[in-house]
């Protein structure tokens, strides 16, 4: 015959299993093991520069940049004197989608999809190599500025030149 205690400690296991069972149905195993952003580093040589996402200002180089991984970013590298530096970073879909198929069948990869958490961002790590060289055009605020090289590279052409009047 079965005691009180031992019914009790019996319900208390029943209960955690299904606990545990319904958790990994209604969560996906991509979410759970790195979540629906991601952890971007974005450098540039030299150091210093601009960077914005998405038209989004983050900051100066270097910097980490939390993002969506369901969305594909557009990365903008920019200091005065040096030509701009533009890559995306694409969403394509984790190795963790096995994970969902493996444990959590249709509802996790339901939910890893919906969320995010199914896919990464590729590359992983941006690292912009900013060039001289070239004047170049900027608009920012309302206004239009021009941004030139001061100091000329020995293997220049000269083209023209401007004079007073």
């Amino acid at each position: 015959m079965e005691t009180t205690s031992a019914r009790g400690f019996s319900r208390l296991i029943t209960a955690a299993a299904a606990c545990g069972i319904t958790v990994l149905s209604v969560s996906g195993c991509a979410t759970i093991i790195h979540g629906t952003q991601q952890d971007v580093g974005i450098s540039s040589t030299p150091t210093g520069a601009t960077v914005t996402i998405d038209n989004i200002d983050k900051g100066a180089t270097p910097v980490v940049a939390k993002l969506k991984r369901k969305e594909n970013h557009t990365v903008k590298i920019q200091l005065a004197g040096y030509q701009p530096f533009e890559t995306t970073l694409t969403h394509s879909v984790s190795g963790w989608v096995w994970g969902n198929i493996a444990i959590g069948g249709l509802i996790g990869l339901a939910v890893d999809a919906v969320s995010g958490g199914i896919y990464k961002l590729t590359p992983e790590q941006v690292s912009g190599s900013l060039q001289t060289g070239h004047a170049s055009v900027l608009q920012k605020d309302g206004g239009l500025y021009v941004v030139a090289v001061l100091e000329p590279k020995s293997d220049w052409v000269k083209v023209a030149q401007l004079q007073r009047e």
